[in-house]
């Protein structure tokens, strides 16, 4: 039978690759539900394309527009943050794609993880903000939380069929298109010089995150609850070629590393197809054409960001999800150009400081938290 499929964030890059690879798989992959945050246009292309069940747009005021453009088609259209929550617990849902920007991804995961919806996660601020909550409630609930970012799903690859504890997780990074400026250099770096990822092709936030590192960080964090890890164990290894997606060594001195071209579309299949792998015409590495591969320490000097990622997993309760609520509004501050790129740094470093700190915190202090953290560090921005 067809799995269906809920893609939450569906015009977003994760969201449209994840399409492609229901389009080279019709036979295995159905789409029940596409949501997106303000993208009219192409929601409703894709609407149109995969007919599915329910399309759901977060941005209310441009409800009764996308009405209109589907009134020909028997699709239900809802609106508004809830209907993207409620619209995840649709019974013939069995994966939900949480690929949504943000804290927005924190809702609706623990919703669908209540409703027992299988997790195809790539909404990593989902395991920043409320790790501890997340991995509880997929206990108590049995339900599997499979990773979809690059790296996580190359460790998962790396830990299938594995009995042995784990040494530590070289989680790799490109390093950005600013791993060899100078912090003088940082000062004078641009919104266009930043959204230029040398590797990945990705949204404004994540391509902004991965110039600061703060990516990494994040996915430090979520590779912490994923693989029940403490932050020590998870050593971050620039690979400025990114082709080794991730590496994990065991207790014996073995390291096993997932290798392949950089394309999101082979995690995000493999996640939909778990435990199986599906023949895809994807473009293959060619070995013989690869050249050298090179490996470097981050600099944690340069690229404070991941230094407070490491911190924050270190000191735990809320203080990831301060973490990323500042960074949320300084990486929105620097796409608006009212900040520069080091100080993005300097206000996560102050809201870290000035912000609540919570040891054993509910899902109604991580909302609370979130919030203080956003007014914190927009004062900071004045």
């Amino acid at each position: 039978m067809k799995r269906k499929l809920a893609i939450l964030g569906s015009t977003g890059s994760i969201g449209t690759q994840a399409l492609d690879v229901v389009r080279e798989h019709p036979d295995k992959f159905e789409v029940y539900a596409i949501t997106a945050n303000n993208s009219l246009d192409l929601l409703v292309k894709q609407a149109r394309e995969f007919q599915p069940e329910v399309v759901v747009i977060a941005n209310e005021d441009r409800y009764q527009a996308l009405k209109d453009a589907l009134a020909d088609l028997p699709i239900k259209v809802w609106a508004g943050m809830d209907s993207i929550v409620q619209v995840v617990q649709s019974e013939p849902i069995d994966i939900v794609l949480t690929a949504m920007v943000g804290y927005a991804g924190l809702a609706p995961t623990i919703s669908a993880i209540k409703a027992k919806k299988l997790i195809a996660l790539a909404n990593k601020e989902t395991l920043v903000v409320a790790g501890e909550l997340i991995t509880e409630l997929a206990l108590e609930n049995k339900v599997p939380i499979l990773p979809v970012d690059s790296e996580h799903s190359a460790i998962f690859q790396c830990l299938n069929g594995e009995n042995s504890p784990i040494e530590k997780i070289l989680l790799t990074a490109s390093g950005g298109p600013f791993r060899k400026l100078s912090k003088n250099e940082l000062e004078k770096v641009t919104k266009h010089q930043a959204l230029k990822h040398p590797n990945w092709d990705m949204g404004a936030k994540i391509t902004i995150d991965s110039a600061t590192l703060m990516n990494k960080g994040f996915e430090m964090i979520e590779a912490k609850w994923l693989f029940g890890l403490v932050p020590s164990q998870v050593e971050v290894v620039v690979h400025p070629q990114s082709i080794i997606h991730s590496m994990v060594q065991f207790e014996d001195s073995s390291i096993i590393a997932q290798m392949g071209l950089p394309d999101m579309r082979l995690p995000i299949q493999y996640a939909f197809a778990y435990p199986n792998r599906l023949k895809s015409n994807f473009e293959r590495l060619d070995i013989f054409k690869l050249g050298t591969m090179t490996f470097e320490e981050p600099d944690m000097d340069r690229f404070r960001n991941l230094a407070f990622a490491f911190e924050a997993a270190n000191k735990g309760g809320n203080m990831p999800c301060i973490l990323n609520a500042a960074n949320e509004i300084v990486v929105e501050a620097f796409l608006k150009e009212k900040i520069g790129f080091l100080e993005m740094s300097d206000i996560i470093e102050k809201t870290m400081h000035k912000a609540s700190f919570i040891q054993k915190p509910t899902y109604d202090d991580y909302v609370l938290s979130n919030t203080e953290a956003r007014k914190v560090a927009a004062a900071f921005l004045s």
